[in-house]
């Protein structure tokens, strides 16, 4: 996400951070590279004027001629108004209420709504330690009954069964009845997908809105449509009253137009980001981290926080314990690292996070390929035990039984190697255990400007 947009404003940046002082001339300079890059993320025409306008109002003033380092100062300030132009801190679901606390979802057609209703509920149950039900009261779609009985399934949450015969608002009194009676905490409604300009449905939701009387009013919109999700959230906030926003399918896009024009536009929170297809990738949203992973400054606590969800501690500490014993590091420990690696949402979503990206050469990071990550997993089952504890022991016969074995060819098997040589060196200079030091082992194989991860 922000790919383009990073790799713009480090440009501009670079220039700026090279000038001894800063003049009214150049600022303005990279004011107009700033709003191209900007405009060219798809954000919406009126939040890159104000955006611009209170930059510019900022920098020309006495915070950057006065400043020691006047590039560094104008960096902090886009960052700052990046922040507020986003929201000053994450947005929490507002739960306080009589259980069960209501979620009621809405949003268009094919947003990604019923899986990021099945998300929410995980995400619920794990962070927030709540019991979850999740309710269907869409009865236009074919399966979309169904397709959330197979997600809640999945996300381990009670689900009410409905029926495509019912109406929407029977289905929702019952829900509310039955989650009452199991002493449920959040009752996540999904409903029906719908177009703003479709008052029949739009009427539907708002009667739904009024019965249920929800505490969250989550609006879901495909961050894929650019300025036209914020305007989307607007028209649906005209109709009904809105909590937040949640932005799905985050990590397919590279502009983050929608990112940063929602707030502005409907004066509503983004509470959470969707960052993939499986059910765990919902992130909330923290417009300071945000802000930093745009200017190519990396996300580090998000990176150590994801760490800790899902990189196996068990593996990580054994591995850690291993190295200090001075038993080496073998290709069976990297493949499992580049298992963790996959787990992480892969390498491209790893470098997102890194400090430092704005430093690579444009565009470096949306190359990164995982499917020769994949390849080299499927050269190392093709060794024996033997082989990916002992890797000197390949010989010409050994390498070439290997590669027929997998499909592949004997410079994939050299550069599989070369890489685990390179992974050795980071794990030998890690000290201690702790799954900080564990990350970093992970991203080891490139630092910044490196340019040792596969590309496609």
């Amino acid at each position: 996400m922000f790919d383009n947009l990073t790799d713009r404003l480090s440009g501009t940046f670079r220039k700026l951070t090279g000038k001894a002082t800063l003049t009214e001339n150049n600022i303005q300079d990279a004011l107009r590279e700033v709003r191209r890059a900007l405009l060219e993320a798809d954000v919406a025409l009126s939040v890159v004027k104000d955006f611009i306008d209170r930059v510019s109002l900022r920098a020309v003033g006495q915070e950057v001629s006065k400043s020691l380092s006047p590039g560094q100062a104008f960096i902090k300030i886009v960052q700052a108004e990046l922040e507020a132009l986003m929201g000053s801190a994450n947005a929490e679901l507002d739960l306080r209420a009589t259980p069960p606390a209501i979620v009621l979802m809405a949003g268009l057609q094919g947003a990604g709504k019923t899986t990021t209703a099945a998300k929410l509920s995980l995400w619920l149950k794990q962070q927030a330690k709540k019991s979850v039900m999740l309710v269907s009261a869409d009865v236009y779609r074919p399966a979309a009954i169904l397709q959330l009985q197979t997600l809640a399934a999945e996300a381990g949450v009670e689900f009410f069964a409905s029926d495509s015969n019912q109406l929407p608002k029977d289905i929702a009194a019952a829900a509310l009845a039955e989650a009452k009676r199991k002493f449920i905490d959040v009752l996540i409604v999904d409903t029906a997908g719908r177009l703003a300009i479709d008052q029949e449905m739009m009427n539907e939701i708002s009667q739904l809105h009024a019965q249920l009387k929800p505490v969250e009013t989550l609006f879901v919109v495909d961050a894929m449509t650019g300025q036209d999700a914020a305007n989307t959230a607007k028209a649906f906030n005209d109709a009904l009253p809105l909590t937040g926003v949640i932005l799905t399918k985050a990590d397919g896009d590279a502009r983050g137009g929608a990112a940063l024009s929602v707030r502005h536009i409907t004066g509503k929170p983004i509470k959470f980001i969707g960052m993939g297809e499986k059910i765990d990738a919902l992130e909330p949203f923290y417009p300071d981290r945000i802000a930093s992973r745009i200017l190519g400054m990396g996300d580090m606590l998000s990176l150590i926080e994801e760490a800790e969800k899902k990189v196996d501690k068990e593996k990580a500490e054994k591995l850690a314990r291993k190295i200090k014993k001075g038993k080496g590091f073998d290709l069976e420990d990297f493949k499992e690292q580049l298992k963790q690696m996959q787990n992480m949402g892969g390498v491209a979503s790893i470098m997102d996070k890194m400090p430092g990206m704005g430093a690579l050469p444009p565009g470096a990071a949306s190359r990164v390929d995982d499917s020769q990550f994949r390849q080299m997993e499927v050269i190392i089952n093709s060794m024996t035990m033997r082989e990916r504890i002992n890797p000197d022991a390949l010989n010409g016969s050994r390498k070439r039984r290997i590669t027929v074995g997998s499909g592949t060819q004997i410079q994939d098997l050299n550069r599989l190697l070369k890489q685990h040589k390179q992974m050795q060196k980071v794990m030998k200079k890690m000290k201690g255990g702790n799954m900080a030091n564990m990350l970093r082992g992970l991203g080891g194989m490139q630092g910044p400007g490196g340019g040792n991860f596969p590309r496609s």
